[in-house]
């Protein structure tokens, strides 16, 4: 039996046991990813195909691996880079360690920049950095890369209202250029860890009309919410279009998040970001399509059935506030360009809108129209596995909540309030949300 096939068997025998799982939980929101929901919540779980792939997109999801797994070299590879292939950063599928460092092996986060005045590099976005552009590279196919980056943390504690402390950390990231001297005066830094793969095409096919509709930027409804929209430049329209992707909603297709991933973290060049000429391409057309395939037809893992206190988590996620900008459940347009992918009943429990977290979690760099306090609010699907796939991994833009009890207790702003009744919540209610969590 091929492992597809036994997929799709697993995950029809798998639905069974979901929906006699008892009344304490909706049974359609354990199928995360609606059709796309394969059955595994091992270290493996984001690594398979979706179940409903034909031979035909079965072929060309595991071609697209190829790329996406390739260690790039000379002379295709750099001359700057972060690293040499995807899978360094989305090991497994998953987020990246938050780290950064000389070793080629090691590092899995980087660094974006900009300045606070100048002409952007795009319409509506950022002022590249002279020299270094808009994101820097530690690593250079010959010599030194553009910068030496390193991140501290400091143990932070945090009072719980029954007494607990709590130790969460701060990051600081010093960088100064290769040859020791420091950045332009004025220099914009944020300091990111990449995110999992997961569901992206899913998030890409909820229709804008529905991301829109929970737009409240004045907070008309008085809820202490005000979600927006990020639009950000879309470079083969060559237009602003509805941000999805990025820890701020900066890229609007999950074809210019590959594309720019390649260009951006490798130094390849291709169709979306080529050569100064216009014309010359590291990676050819037909590998940066079977790589978006692949990325695209990643199965999202079926949520863990929920005893009672996890059930009871459920509930406190709406009760605290989590699902005003977490939000559970989209319907998927029509008109994917892969079918399977349409009319998708899905859980990623995200808004996909910019929200203020806050001082505590502010990086002081704009994005298109997110400030620097600003950031899209990240799917959770998946995220009680992410140390599961990683046992190292972390959670936050910059990977310094090492449980997601501390990312809690690191929203601020909009989501204070929700912060706060966690806070205050009882040992046992805390649990019970964190159990929640963790099922997803």
């Amino acid at each position: 039996m091929g492992t597809r096939h036994g997929f799709v068997l697993a995950a029809l025998s798998a639905l069974g046991a979901i929906t006699a799982c008892g009344d304490n939980t909706e049974p359609d929101e354990l199928r995360q990813g609606g059709d796309a929901t394969v059955v595994d919540r091992s270290e493996f779980a984001f690594t398979h195909p979706m179940p409903t792939l034909d031979d035909t997109q079965l072929e060309l999801h595991n071609l697209g691996r190829g790329p996406f797994a390739f260690h790039w070299t000379p002379p295709q590879l750099g001359p700057l880079f972060n690293h040499d292939a995807c899978l360094a950063c989305h090991a497994k599928n998953g987020r990246g360690l938050s780290q950064i460092g000389f070793d080629v092996f090691g590092s899995q986060a980087l660094v974006r920049a900009s300045m606070p005045t100048g002409e952007p590099a795009v319409p509506g976005g950022q002022v590249p950095v002279p020299e270094l552009g808009l994101q820097l590279q530690d690593h250079a196919v010959t010599g030194l890369g553009e910068v030496n980056a390193r991140v501290s943390w400091t143990d932070v504690p945090v009072d719980l209202a029954d007494g607990t402390i709590v130790m969460v950390r701060s990051p600081t990231l010093v960088v100064t250029r290769a040859n020791g001297d420091p950045l332009p005066v004025g220099v914009q830094l944020s300091y990111r860890q990449a995110p999992p793969l997961v569901g992206m095409a899913l998030l890409e096919a909820i229709p804008d009309d529905d991301i829109r509709a929970r737009e409240d930027p004045d907070d008309a409804d008085g809820d202490g919410i005000s979600g927006r929209a990020n639009l950000a430049w879309d470079t083969q329209s060559a237009s602003p279009q509805l941000g999805r992707f990025g820890h701020k909603a900066n890229v609007t297709r999950l074809v210019e998040q590959v594309a720019g991933a390649f260009a951006n973290d490798m130094g390849l060049t291709n169709l979306i970001f080529p050569e100064a000429d216009g014309v010359t391409r590291d990676v050819n057309d037909q590998q940066l399509g079977d790589t978006r395939f692949h990325v695209a037809t990643l199965g999202v893992p079926a949520a863990a059935n929920r005893d009672a206190a996890a059930a009871r988590g459920r509930e406190l996620f709406d009760e605290l506030g989590c699902a005003s900008c977490h939000v559970s459940t989209y319907v998927t347009r029509s008109d994917t360009d892969i079918p399977q992918l349409a009319g998708q009943r899905i859980h990623p429990y995200t808004d996909l809108l910019l929200h203020d977290l806050g001082d505590g979690l502010a990086d002081g760099r704009p994005d298109f129209l997110a400030t620097g306090s600003e950031w899209r609010t990240p799917p959770l699907w998946g995220v009680g596995l992410a140390q599961v796939v990683n046992p190292d991994a972390t959670f936050l833009h910059d990977g310094r909540a090492r449980t997601l009890a501390e990312a809690i207790l690191w929203h601020g702003g909009e989501a204070a309030p929700a912060r706060e009744a966690f806070r205050s919540a009882s040992v046992t209610e805390r649990d019970a949300l964190l159990a929640f969590l963790g099922t997803l």
